[in-house]
């Protein structure tokens, strides 16, 4: 055989082995992708962001207000005005009210759901930040930062039900929807359970060796929960035992876990501009399937469980600012989509 014929073989077969390299990859990519852009103009900064998967409604947290955007379009349906800075949201379909945890003002705003009009104001413990509603016990959980501490509001009467003392920083709660409410404790890098009928901590689960827990979800399914922490990990735990069943590496600035039921995947938005998509192929094997590109401060999100669409505010931020929570440039505020 000539040493042209060799030659030509040799580069024909590299040329298959990358294509077919590249061909796998493909095939095992996430398919998640930028498919639009709702720009908010409003002016501070931002944290959590909710879907409605009951109506057309993303709400958004931005500054001292709440945007309402239709979550196909990005049109404008309203906002809501508070006094002082609003981190989360949740949704009470039942009663036809939402709930928004006012941070600094100590305190969780009350409001129609039907005509956004505000009806109330509900004491918290101090910087009322995350926030969600326990379908188990039909409250709304409010976790206060800076004492450290949980308030429970029932959101029949609007008064407080409960409140449960921590030793740290509670960040985000979930519950398992049978009695079991579940909260990073950011301070002590643990997971403290704590019982829905008592409102008293029963477990307190260290995450070792995954640091300072952020974002949270469960599978309740697969009975696992997914806490996106600080030293760029994602732990999975048996929500059972409080068994770290792995680890998996995530972008930096992970503040916020969100997980598709239907599609068992996981996604870690990560301020440094990614997001982690993690698939869960049983309930002890995980793996990273991609760091998708998203933009720099989308360190939150909200996922659609109808549309598998992906929600991430975010904005443009000073050239140079490399501190934790850059201040976002008057005007630039926006959520990107991502879709599948």
């Amino acid at each position: 055989m000539s040493i042209i014929v060799q030659t030509i073989r040799k580069t024909f077969a590299a040329l298959l082995l990358t294509a077919a390299s590249t061909f796998t990859y493909a095939q095992t990519a996430s398919g998640y992708h930028l498919s639009d852009t709702f720009r908010i103009k409003s002016s501070g900064g931002f944290d959590y962001i909710t879907v409605d998967t009951a109506s057309d409604r993303l709400y958004v947290s931005h500054g001292t207000q709440v945007n309402i955007v239709n979550k196909n379009t990005g049109d404008s349906i309203g906002v809501i005005k508070a006094e002082k800075d609003v981190h989360g949201i949740a949704l009470v379909h039942a009663l036809g009210k939402g709930y928004i945890s006012n941070g600094s003002s100590n305190s969780v705003l009350v409001f129609d759901l039907k005509t956004d009009k505000v009806l109330a104001h509900v004491p918290t413990g101090k910087f009322s930040d995350g926030i969600f509603y326990d379908d188990f016990s039909k409250k709304i959980i409010s976790c206060n930062g800076m004492s450290k501490n949980m308030t429970v509001i029932d959101p029949v009467t609007d008064r407080v039900a409960a409140t449960i003392q921590l030793t740290g920083w509670p960040e985000t709660a979930t519950s398992d929807g049978a009695g079991k409410i579940y909260v990073n404790n950011a301070e002590k890098s643990e997971i403290d359970v704590i019982d829905a009928k008592t409102y008293k901590i029963i477990h307190k689960w260290p995450i070792a060796p995954a640091k300072g827990p952020s974002g949270l979800a469960i599978d309740r399914s697969s009975m696992r929960l997914f806490a996106g922490c600080d030293n760029k990990v994602l732990a999975v735990i048996n929500a059972r035992t409080g068994k770290v069943i792995t680890t998996l590496p995530i972008g930096d600035g992970c503040d916020a876990v969100g997980f598709d039921k239907n599609l068992k995947t996981v996604f870690s938005s990560n301020g440094e501009g990614t997001l982690t998509v993690i698939k869960e192929t049983s309930a002890n094997e995980f793996s990273v399937v991609e760091n998708v590109t998203t933009k720099k401060g989308a360190r939150t999100m909200a996922v659609d469980q109808l549309t598998h669409k992906l929600y991430l505010p975010t904005g443009e931020f000073k050239a140079g600012d490399n501190s934790e929570r850059p201040k976002i440039l008057p005007g630039t505020f926006h959520v990107l989509v991502l879709s599948k």
